[in-house]
């Protein structure tokens, strides 16, 4: 029921984890994928002969989002390959961890630089095109540690934090545009940037025994809220923040 057939979309952080998933099904949907991936090379190839494979245009690049120049580059890449940017998806980011009182400044800053500066770096050099282009659709990858904090990690919600508000002021600048802006905030999610932690079958358990659902999801699991905020079946919602988290953060 969902088509994105004639649109074309660009991910960011999209060879692996959530990415990997929406850029599978967005082709699957129907649109051309592009994306960009920051070190996994193996992996970026592989994702677009999938979407090759599936009969839609893909275009991996190579970007380290934290430094303005790259984030430029990438749009100037995509719009050379692309007639226009129909969806945009700042998914990239990092999670490390960091004690307050001994974090040091270097862990601090590069959160900030990936996680924030770099949706912003790509979405400014976006806008323009989309704007010209008649419209589209953002979906920022949010947290669900952005609504209820997250200890150890304060780095990390901060940014997500900032994400969301980042979120709605851009819904109510850009909508006179006719370019909706809505992020996706999930909780837990089985992904390799987890893999760490959940290697631990004890903590893996305790963290299921928090959500209501009962499950720690696939990257799957939020591509599909992320699909539908991009495709017209949103089309009267711009400015939310949708939680996909199994119930264990109750908001509205």
């Amino acid at each position: 029921m969902i088509s994105l057939k004639g649109r074309t979309a660009l991910i960011t952080g999209g060879s692996r984890g959530i990415g990997r998933a929406t850029a599978l099904l967005f082709a699957r949907a129907g649109a051309d994928v592009a994306f960009s991936y920051a070190t996994r090379e193996d992996a970026a190839r592989e994702v677009r002969k999938e979407i090759e494979k599936l009969g839609r245009k893909s275009l991996a690049v190579r970007a380290d989002l934290a430094h303005p120049r790259e984030a430029e580059s990438l749009m100037e890449r995509f719009f050379r390959e692309f007639p226009a940017l129909d969806i945009l998806i700042n998914n990239h980011g990092i999670w490390t961890y960091g004690r307050m009182g001994e974090m040091s400044e270097a862990v601090w800053s590069e959160t900030v630089r990936i996680n924030l500066d770099g949706v912003y770096y790509v979405t400014n050099a976006a806008v323009p095109g989309m704007i010209s282009g008649g419209g589209g659709s953002i979906v920022n990858v949010s947290s669900t540690a952005a609504i209820r904090g997250e200890a150890f990690h304060s780095h990390y919600a901060a940014t997500k934090g900032a994400l969301n508000a980042l979120t709605k002021s851009l819904a109510a600048e850009l909508a006179p545009h006719g370019i909706r802006v809505n992020a996706v905030a999930p909780g837990w999610v089985d992904t390799d940037m987890s893999a760490e932690v959940f290697s631990d079958p004890e903590f893996k358990r305790r963290i299921r025994e928090t959500i209501p659902l009962g499950r720690i999801p696939p990257a799957e699991d939020i591509a599909g809220p992320i699909l539908f905020l991009a495709s017209d079946l949103a089309r009267h919602i711009t400015g939310a923040i949708l939680s996909v988290n199994g119930g264990s953060v109750l908001c509205g």
